[in-house]
């Protein structure tokens, strides 16, 4: 196995990925819990907030592997899922882009 690949591994089965759910609006907001950084992920969209996704695009890259770790999560049902009250978005929401 390459390193990246372990990566992904250790992400998925640590549950580092996050589905962050807020009720009744059904808004859902995805982070990936890195090394000592939680980045926001978009998984539909293709995006991810890490130095490594806007590098690697630059170089031709069309993901990093938290985008990669969600998808296995999603295949393996190892997502862990957040629940949120509507009213929680707005400060969910500004720490999450403080921490950017």
């Amino acid at each position: 196995m390459n390193k990246e690949h372990d990566r992904i591994e250790s992400l998925v089965s640590e549950k580092r990925v996050k589905l962050h759910v807020f009720e009744p609006s059904q808004r859902k907001i995805w982070t990936v819990v890195g090394k000592g950084e939680e980045h926001w992920v978009d998984p539909d969209g293709v995006y991810c907030s890490c130095p490594g996704f806007y590098f690697g695009k630059l170089n031709g890259k069309e993901t990093c592997y938290h985008l990669d770790s969600v998808k296995l999560a999603q295949n393996q049902k190892k997502v862990e899922e957040i629940i949120f009250s509507d009213d929680e978005f707005s400060d969910f929401l500004s720490g999450l882009l403080s921490d950017l």
